[in-house]
């Protein structure tokens, strides 16, 4: 059970990694979309931005889910800390803002006009902002 545990816990790391790296990237993607006055630069952005939501972001997210939720099934004492309620309700957050991406990619795939790329950055801080919040979470693991 412990390995077990232990392998779900450093499978987890690694997806929320790739994960934060996925939409960390996306978002900056969506800045210099946003900025771009030529069409077919804007056609490869479109390109970019979807292959990294499907193939990268999307996968990453679902393993870090997966990986997180089997680590509560191995240790479900957890379920009780109110550290780890604090840290599930930032991961929804970080869910939200993910497909809220995929919203972008939908409207900016249409041609529409995008947000301004003013703020998509301030909405690519968004994700660092919840992963560092995340992080304390886990290591300091207040109120409990």
């Amino acid at each position: 059970m412990h390995f077990l545990y232990l392998t779900s816990k450093s499978l987890h790391i690694v997806s929320v990694i790739s994960w934060m790296a996925g939409i960390l990237y996306l978002y900056r993607l969506f800045v210099y979309h946003a900025e771009e006055k030529e069409e077919m630069v804007k056609t490869r952005f479109r390109v970019m931005e979807s292959r990294l939501y499907r193939y990268i972001t999307v996968p990453a997210m679902a393993a870090s889910l997966f990986f997180g939720a089997l680590m509560l099934f191995l240790e479900p004492s957890y379920f009780t800390s109110a550290w780890l309620q604090g840290k599930l309700l930032l991961v929804a957050a970080l869910v939200g803002v993910t497909l809220f991406a995929q919203h972008q990619i939908e409207i900016l795939e249409t041609g529409k006009a995008p947000l301004s790329s003013r703020t998509y950055r301030i909405l690519n801080e968004v994700p660092t902002v919840l992963m560092i919040a995340i992080v304390f979470m886990v290591v300091f693991k207040p109120w409990g």
